[in-house]
This record gives C-alpha cells, sequence and structure tokens, in this order.
C-alpha cells in the first residue's frame, strides 16, 4: 500500500512540474543577456560622444542600466524578462539593481523601516558579502605570491 501511494505521488509530481530544455534556456540568456550589454555598449558609445571621458561616460552608462532596471522592476517587467532569460538578466549589473529593488517594492507595505529598511538587501546581501570575501581571499594569494617572487 505504501508504495501505491509513492509511486501516485511520483507520479503526480512529475505531471505537475514543468519542463525545461536546456538549450532553449542557455540560448535565451545567451542573447537577452548579449541585447542588454549591447545596451550598455550603445549608452557607453553615446555618452562618449556627447563629450564625457571614458571613466565618466561608463558611470553614466551604469546609472540608466540601474535606473531602467529598477524601474522596469517597479513596473513588474523585469521579472518576466527574468523568468525568460534566466541567468542571461542577472548576471549583468541589471540584475544586482532588480536583487536590491524587488525586496523594497515587495515589503513596502511594512513600513520604511521594517519593511524597505530591513529587507533591501536580502537578497544581494550574500551577493555583497561573497563578493567582499572572494576579493579579499584572492587578494590575499596574489599577495602572497607576490612576496615569492612569482609575479
Amino acid at each position: 500500500m505504501e508504495d501505491e501511494i509513492k509511486k501516485n505521488y511520483d507520479e503526480y509530481v512529475k505531471s505537475v512540474t514543468p519542463t525545461t530544455s536546456f538549450p532553449k534556456n542557455l540560448f535565451n540568456a545567451f542573447w537577452i543577456g548579449g541585447l542588454i550589454c549591447v545596451l550598455g555598449q550603445a549608452l557607453l558609445d553615446f555618452f562618449k560622444y556627447m563629450g564625457f571621458k571614458k571613466d565618466i561616460a561608463g558611470f553614466y552608462e551604469m546609472l540608466v542600466l540601474i535606473l531602467l532596471s529598477v524601474l522596469l522592476t517597479g513596473f513588474g517587467i523585469y521579472p518576466k524578462i527574468a523568468k525568460y532569460a534566466g541567468a542571461g538578466t542577472l548576471v549583468p549589473i541589471t540584475g544586482f539593481a532588480n536583487s536590491v529593488a524587488s525586496p523594497a517594492i515587495e515589503f513596502k507595505k511594512e513600513g520604511q523601516v521594517f519593511g524597505i529598511g530591513c529587507r533591501i538587501f536580502s537578497i544581494a546581501g550574500p551577493v555583497i558579502l561573497y563578493g567582499i570575501l572572494s576579493s579579499w581571499l584572492l587578494g590575499l594569494i596574489y599577495w602572497i605570491l607576490t612576496v615569492l617572487g612569482v609575479f
């Protein structure tokens, strides 16, 4: 009897679990992520054309991409794009902006302090933590190799 229940449960899980296609997901991530990068390059070229130096143009490019990401998140469009493209939208800076804006929007009903203030970095916090930790560790390894004369 227990085997039959397990078998029925396994069949139910299989019937409600969506199927995914790895090549299709890879393709969608590639072309959407590439489109975001092309937009970034176009913005960089535009700001350089407007007379800004390359580093200042890069700052403005990032600001515009972050602003677009936050606006699209606020209007509920970015999550739909992210669902379609997966990592193609999560890897660029737009994905980081989305990960900060999403909890702020979701928890705004709980107030400025306990909603937005406490939850805004709930998704981005681990990214910041492990980014700092890994950069520190790589810097330490580089320093040790430099002291040893490898570099």
